[in-house]
């Protein structure tokens, strides 16, 4: 009888298909301490940190109950996850959904109601938080990948904040291959998410090394021809130019034109200070800056892209210069001979570039002399993608993957097509990937024999995300170009520097999460606790179980502990990760003095203020910190009228000093026009103009803006309020609401309260009353049927034709026409 492979042994749980996940140990001990805590979880590419969340939502799940959430930053990424899930888990797959802003908001509110698993991007996720069309009370796992993202104002941060204020039983895990450049930049994540622990492996675990191939590091230097660097040096000449002139503003210390960027930012500080002053050489200096930037990104394009990349670039120079409203720096950039010159050098360079020979000889070794089967060519630049992908189709079978957005001259790439391009990389149709940064976080793109970067990527983080590509399964190999003498080798060594610094960084905090929490000052901490009060012991900032103020988060220490997962592991290992206090109770067995110490979820019936803000808002930062008030609801909504409603008669506008000086000299609708909607609906409309320098902005004399001001007030009505900034703004709107609606008693509503409407606005206004789908929909519906009768007699099928319409609001909307009427006081509402 011929001897089979024998099949590696496989995780069993309640929740787990059998014999689907291979059994790797480093995995059920990263699962088990994120089980257990707060965890961030550090594990190179491609080695299954989504495998390391599954266990543990799949232990929650099944010990605790309610429901998983799953953040990624990209679409594919979340659908890759969400496939992955539905292969994994016994859970039906309509319980498993996908929430990106392809699904309609009404749509995502009622399927958060039924789903058991959700994968989503942040930013939808925060719009539904702060338009309270979702609620995380019952959400007991939530995981953050590629999480280093969680800095600044990102998404992942809000997020996790009401996740630990609002959850009755949170637990956090945070998933990424290299979560920071230095110790600073880990805590950083840590604190904004809430975590407490911090497991690392690497390749030189003994756990990992079996399941990982070395990985060579090239490095090849390229020379660039003369005439390409003649060109460089004739950009160089007139940014020097430049530069001298920022000198004698006093700005600028060097005429270099191979300023850092640091210092190009200290310039631009600088420059603002003298605008803030009401000094106009602040105006020239900033308009000579944008023109350094702008000559910057053409010398970088022409050393480490092509020529080719140049030129596309200086076309789009050229048509910014030509369309109506363009900037000073724009055209004086097209203007200057010096410029013009490099301009006709570019578009009659008609050579190889030398980046472009050396990838198709790599190639050509790889794929055709080592036998290999697949490459992926990493570029910064989106242009370089798409003429290196038709350069190298003369000779191999390449597709480019690029991001979603589209560009001037570039199409983006729908989720679909996206994941049409993988799917068919991951089978073999074509050799070659030519991808953008789309690629780099967390795609399940399949091991392949070469990773090119074209450039050198100047950050840690995203050298480390690229190089996990190759090395998985076979050895792999890592090549880099660089262009001799050009911006190409300072970010070389920067990143390497960057990456050795990573990689101490990640060896100093393994294992050390009692350093980390000392790290974390008080009001880090209180993320795990947010508002509650808890009490911790001596040794470690943690919630003690069956303390006074228990934060509802201190079952997770009492999870089981990682025997679930295996069954029967060797007893060694089952030491080693069992808790040290296993006389602690279960989370089942938690009693109901412990559950009722939960954050309490606020009455559907309680009285709140209510503002309706428009969805566009989500831009600044008014709508989500208002939403964290407990007396004030957030609506988002996309609005016909106003960006904030505040009642039935108030309707607000809201302006930036440069948004409101822009909407006086162009754009597709003025602020009169705006202005105007708002009289014929609301009686108070209001127009907030926010920050300093009104009279400062574009050259416009001030008597021209204190004339829009007085129309507005005298010949529409409307009222001008001035605010220092959002914080002010939002102060504003909340004063507005709370009279309207406590002193007042008026109600707030989208369609207002006043003003005869045109037969459109009303055939809109009796469809948007319909299962309250809203203006927006409502007009898609009246421009796929043509008549309220059509709409009112569609079928759920057809009513889903128009955009906009998913299952869910089309049963509601059927639900609403096709039920008999039972008598007021006498139906119940959902």
């Amino acid at each position: 009888m011929a001897a089979t492979d024998e099949q590696p042994p496989s995780i069993e749980h309640p929740m787990l298909e059998s014999n689907f996940l291979e059994r790797r140990l480093y995995q059920l001990k990263l699962a088990g301490t994120a089980a257990n805590d707060h965890t961030l979880v550090c594990l190179p590419t491609g080695l299954g940190k989504t495998t390391v969340s599954l266990l543990v939502t799949a232990r929650r799940l099944d010990e605790v109950g309610g429901k998983s959430l799953m953040l990624a930053p990209t679409k594919p990424l979340v659908q890759q996850h969400a496939d992955f899930y539905r292969e994994a888990l016994r859970i039906p797959d309509d319980e498993i959904v996908v929430f990106t802003g392809d699904v309609s908001p009404d749509d995502r509110a009622a399927l958060w109601q039924e789903a058991t698993v959700v994968m989503a991007t942040p930013q939808v996720i925060e719009n539904d938080l702060v338009g309270s069309r979702i609620s995380l009370a019952d959400v007991t796992h939530c995981t953050f990948d590629e999480c280093h993202r969680a800095t600044g104002d990102y998404a992942y941060n809000y997020i996790a904040e009401r996740y630990h204020a609002d959850a009755a039983d949170p637990l956090v895990t945070g998933m990424s291959a290299s979560p920071g450049g230095d110790e600073e930049a880990i805590l950083e994540v840590c604190a904004n998410l809430g975590l407490q622990d911090v497991e690392v492996m690497t390749e030189a675990d003994a756990d990992v090394a079996q399941f990982t191939h070395e990985t060579d590091v090239e490095w090849e230097r390229i020379d660039l021809p003369e005439d390409v660097l003649e060109i460089r040096d004739a950009l160089n000449e007139v940014i020097t130019d430049r530069l001298e002139t920022l000198k004698e503003l006093g700005v600028a210390r060097s005429t270099r034109p191979d300023q850092s960027q640091k210092d190009l930012n200290r310039m631009r500080a600088e420059l603002q200070k003298l605008i803030n002053n009401d000094q106009s050489e602040g105006f020239k200096g900033m308009s000579v800056h944008a023109e350094v930037m702008k000559l910057r990104q053409a010398v970088t394009l022409v050393e480490t892209q092509s020529v080719e990349a140049l030129r596309r670039y200086f076309e789009r120079q050229r048509n910014q210069a030509r369309s109506s409203g363009a900037s000073k720096a724009s055209q004086r950039l097209v203007s200057d001979p010096r410029v013009r010159e490099a301009m006709r050098r570019a578009a009659s360079y008609d050579d190889l570039h030398p980046k472009y020979r050396k990838t198709r000889m790599l190639l050509a070794e790889t794929l055709g002399l080592e036998g290999g089967e697949r490459v992926i060519v990493f570029t910064e630049s989106r242009d370089t993608a798409e003429a290196l992908t038709e350069f190298l189709n003369t000779s191999f079978d390449a597709k480019r993957f690029v991001g979603q957005g589209d560009r001037d001259g570039s199409d983006g790439m729908t989720q679909n097509q996206q994941q049409e391009v993988l799917d068919a990389f991951r089978a073999g149709a074509f050799e070659v990937l030519v991808s953008t940064s789309v690629a780099e976080e967390g795609l399940d793109v399949p091991e392949v024999d070469l990773v090119l970067f074209y450039e050198p990527v100047p950050t840690a983080i995203r050298s480390i995300q690229r190089k996990g590509r190759t090395g998985r399964q076979s050895e792999g190999r890592v090549v880099v170009l660089m262009a001799n003498d050009t911006r190409d080798e300072a970010y070389f060594w920067i990143s390497r520097r960057r990456e050795k610094e990573m990689e101490r960084e990640l060896r100093d905090l393994k294992g050390m999460a009692d350093d980390l929490e000392a790290e974390l000052d008080e009001s880090q901490q209180s993320l795990a606790a947010f508002e509650s009060g808890v009490k911790v012991d001596d040794d470690r900032a943690k919630p003690v179980a069956g303390s006074e103020n228990s934060s509802g988060s201190e079952g997770v220490r009492e999870q089981p502990g990682l025997t679930d997962f295996v069954g029967e592991l060797e007893e060694e290992t089952a030491s080693q990760t069992t808790d040290e206090d296993g006389d602690e109770a279960s989370a089942d067995q938690r009693s109901e003095d412990d559950l009722e110490q939960a954050p309490p979820v606020p009455s559907s019936d309680e009285e709140t203020i209510q503002i309706v803000a428009d969805q566009r808002e989500m831009d600044a930062n008014i709508a989500r910190e208002l939403s964290r008030r407990e007396e004030i609801e957030i609506r988002l909504e996309t609005l016909e009228v106003g960006d904030y409603i505040c009642s039935d008669r108030v309707v607000v506008e809201r302006k930036s000093v440069a948004d409101f000086v822009d909407s006086l000299v162009g754009g597709d609708r003025s602020v009169f026009e705006q202005v105007g909607a708002m009289a014929r609906h609301y009686s108070r409309p209001v127009v907030i103009v926010e920050g300093d320098g009104l009279y400062e902005q574009r050259d416009i004399h001030p008597n021209a803006i204190r004339g829009a001001l007085s129309s507005l007030a005298v010949d529409f009505g409307a009222s001008i309020l001035r605010t220092e900034g959002e914080t002010d703004t939002m102060e504003l709107l909340a004063t507005m609401a709370t009279r309207e609606q406590e002193l007042s008693s008026r109600e707030v509503s989208v369609h207002g309260e006043k003003g005869a409407k045109t037969l459109s606005e009303q055939q809109e206004y009796v469809v948007s009353s319909i299962a309250e789908i809203g203006p927006v929909t409502a007009r898609s519906l009246l421009e796929e049927f043509g008549t309220v009768e059509a709409v009112m007699i569609a079928s759920e099928e057809e009513l889903q034709a128009a955009d906009g319409v998913g299952q869910v609001t089309a049963e509601r909307m059927r639900d609403v026409i096709g039920s008999a009427y039972t008598g007021a006081g006498s139906g119940s509402s959902s």
